[in-house]
């Protein structure tokens, strides 16, 4: 399989959930579908893909039903809630592609693997978490909550107070050789969706579950690296990066290379909350021998694929 020909696809949360829309199930399989626009062109390039996909508002979500059956039901550690939406939004991106495929008269098969990514187990947000995740609280309920329930709570912003958890680097893939198998055999494959399970490997070899999420832009740049990609899509909310963001002298960048990408890091362009984690994964997956990477927006997606719009980075 010529590596020139395999890309991994990042769809970023608003793929499937969007502001301002109820976010029913109904909603997500309709967004879900819209966001097939970047997944075609590609198929009809010849590339052979894998395909990750964003999970905050859905584990969000999760993790309130859990607390909503708190006393009346098992609690699910977190681990388990990012495994099964990793399913459940895996089913919507599969079925949707499939239809789509078969509308299209596209004879490729589209499966979903549930993934488990490695992370080191001494990573240093183990012991300073500040992924936020489900629910805000009062001051009082979130320090009750510390006792009770053993959190790690912090404030965010004059919203309130939630709930923070480790976010570790990703290392590798534990299922990376099944994938790659697959993709260069030219099967669609949906994996690391929301970064992925976090799993550390344990003194005797074993692999044990971490109670964390793992940024989904990194991790993508990771499955990009082990299934041998030479191009990684990160689609976002924005049409093209852009240096002093939201200010008046906002400027769109059109192609960078990634030693210009990593100057505007450390110059402080791109917040961590934000644009930073995907020029981070840009920069690792080119440094890893990636040979492009393309971040734009999902509705602009097809324009970007073709070289209308994005912003490409590139290997020095």
């Amino acid at each position: 399989m010529n590596s020139d020909k395999i890309a991994v696809v990042a769809l970023g949360g608003n793929a499937i959930t969007r502001k301002g829309v109820a976010d029913t199930i109904a909603n997500q399989f309709s967004h879900t579908r819209e966001s097939l626009s970047a997944i075609i062109p590609l198929v009809k390039d010849g590339y052979h893909l894998a395909i990750a996909h964003g999970n905050g508002p859905q584990v969000g979500n999760a993790i309130f039903r859990v607390e909503l059956a708190r006393g009346k039901a098992p609690i699910l550690p977190l681990g388990i809630c990012v495994a099964d939406t990793e399913g459940g939004m895996g089913y919507m991106i599969e079925q949707s592609l499939q239809n789509r495929l078969h509308r299209e008269k596209i004879r490729r098969r589209v499966l979903t693997i549930v993934t488990q990514v490695i992370v080191g187990r001494d990573d240093p947000s183990v012991n300073n978490p500040t992924k936020f995740i489900g629910q805000f609280y009062t001051k009082e309920e979130a320090l009750k909550f510390r006792t009770d329930r053993d959190w790690v709570v912090k404030p965010d912003g004059d919203r309130g107070w939630r709930r923070v958890v480790p976010s570790p680097k990703p290392l590798s893939i534990v299922e990376a050789e099944s994938i790659k198998a697959l993709v260069h055999q030219g099967h669609i494959v949906i994996a690391a969706g929301g970064g992925g399970i976090p799993v550390y490997i344990e003194d005797d070899g074993t692999y044990e579950g971490m109670d964390a999420v793992i940024d989904k832009d990194r991790a993508s740049a990771v499955l990009a690296r082990e299934i041998g990609a030479s191009l990684l899509v990160i689609l976002t909310d924005v049409e093209r990066v852009a240096l002093h963001y939201g200010k008046p002298e906002q400027q769109s960048l059109d192609t960078v290379t990634v030693s210009i990408a990593r100057d505007y890091l450390a110059q402080g362009h791109f917040p961590a909350g934000s644009m930073g984690p995907k020029i981070e994964a840009a920069i690792n997956f080119i440094e890893g021998g990636g040979r492009q990477v393309l971040i734009s927006s999902i509705d602009k997606a097809a324009g970007a694929i073709a070289g209308k719009t994005g912003t490409r980075i590139v290997p020095d």
